[in-house]
């Protein structure tokens, strides 16, 4: 499954949540100061991965409209998401890859059981610019009640959208004097030079694709 996050992708909410994690999703790829003399870009243009609040698990009722755990038939858990990241070319090119371990109540048969999941690409913290649903199927021997497999996507951002602005980048980059004027001035702290990095800022998010009835369940339990 491929996501590229390109114009022709109109924008996609996903389901509540997924603010809750974006704050702090990005750990590398971040503005740090250098010595006080300025400051050193050393983001990467490619996205920050991670799972959106309350969409790293999900359960399976029998029947299907009961909320009771005597109810619960399957659950499922997204663990060991991993990325790889091409930054050569015109395009950025990311896979993503996930475990998924799953556990049932009833165990005398073999079961397949499908979920779907999602991967999305979010720009500068909150605009979903593209989203792809995909499926996974987990296989239960006989007599088990445990069972594993993993998945995995991909995604395409455009070089250009990930990079700052010539500009922006000497406005952070240039060195400054103690004494001067904006010697003691953050940059970040001009709205368009924050608007500029934010606008460059991508994450790749993926999760299980939930009803709203289901992340209801998770949020709440």
């Amino acid at each position: 499954m491929r996501v590229t996050a390109r114009n022709s992708f109109a924008p996609i909410l996903l389901a509540a949540g997924l603010a809750a994690l974006l704050g702090g999703c990005a750990k590398k790829g971040e503005i740090d100061l250098a010595g006080g003399v300025g400051i050193t870009a050393v983001r990467s243009a490619c996205p920050s991965v991670g799972v959106p609040a309350s969409t790293g698990d999900i359960t399976l009722f029998d029947p299907p409209a009961s909320r009771d755990a005597a109810a619960i038939d399957v659950t499922a858990l997204m663990t060991n998401v991993r990325s790889t990241c091409n930054e050569e070319g015109a395009d950025i090119q990311t896979n993503v890859t996930f475990d998924i371990r799953a556990s049932r109540i009833n165990a005398s048969a073999a079961r397949d059981v499908t979920l779907p999941y999602f991967i999305a690409i979010v720009r500068g913290g909150t605009a979903v610019t593209a989203k792809r649903i995909g499926r996974v199927t987990i296989h239960f021997d006989a007599g088990q009640t445990r069972a594993s497999t993993n998945g995995q996507a991909s995604t395409n951002i455009s070089r250009a959208a990930a990079t700052l602005p010539d500009d922006i980048r000497k406005k952070l980059t240039e060195k400054r004097k103690a004494g001067d004027d904006d010697a003691a001035v953050d940059p970040l702290s001009r709205p368009d030079i924050r608007q500029a990095v934010k606008s460059a800022s991508f994450e790749a998010l993926v999760g299980f694709q939930l009803t709203d009835d289901q992340l209801k369940y998770n949020a709440t339990r």
